[in-house]
């Protein structure tokens, strides 16, 4: 796959409100260079759980959800991550997508590979993810698309991007 750029965006509910008394989300825009997507969801995924929030992880196609639903049960030797792509969701701490559901009670939303989500759904989560190839036309143009409308909605957005060294650094 090469050098591929990735950005992460990061929609973090805090229970702040405007002046009407609406809750906002505070959404950050994670620009990730140096890695893989591979590389840093189980990280990413394994946060969440710690956090003891349940995850949906949703894929744009089939056949990148089957990849990381295999990468999720094999990326560590000592452990996995408990999830699950069929049967009841409620059963599974991680459920993975291909389709636009979103199980009743979750906390956080990964979409990856294409995959969207709607301001109405980070509003029903503590955490909305999305990740893209920045090397990617089309993913680049949903991801200023999805910008553009964040933007133009009540929630606060913020730019984030690794420096040299792979730390975060606040762009925007």
């Amino acid at each position: 796959m090469g050098c591929a750029c990735w950005i992460i965006i990061s929609a973090v509910s805090m229970s702040r409100k405007n002046k009407k008394g609406a809750i906002l989300t505070e959404i950050l825009f994670y620009h990730l260079e140096r890695a893989r997507l591979e590389n840093i969801l189980p990280d990413l995924l394994q946060k969440s759980l710690q956090n003891n929030w349940r995850a949906v992880l949703r894929v744009g196609s089939k056949e990148k959800l089957e990849a990381l639903d295999d990468l999720l049960w094999h990326y560590n030797d000592e452990s996995f991550l408990p999830h699950g792509c069929s049967g009841d969701a409620a059963d599974h701490p991680i459920w993975l997508t291909n389709g636009d559901d979103l199980p009743d009670r979750r906390d956080i939303l990964f979409a990856v590979e294409g995959a969207g989500f709607s301001l109405t759904e980070i509003e029903k989560l503590t955490r909305c993810v999305l990740i893209f190839d920045g090397a990617d036309s089309a993913q680049l143009e949903k991801a200023r698309n999805s910008w553009t409308q964040i933007k133009d909605s009540p929630h606060e957005a913020t730019y984030w991007r690794q420096n040299s060294h792979g730390r975060w650094e606040k762009a925007a």
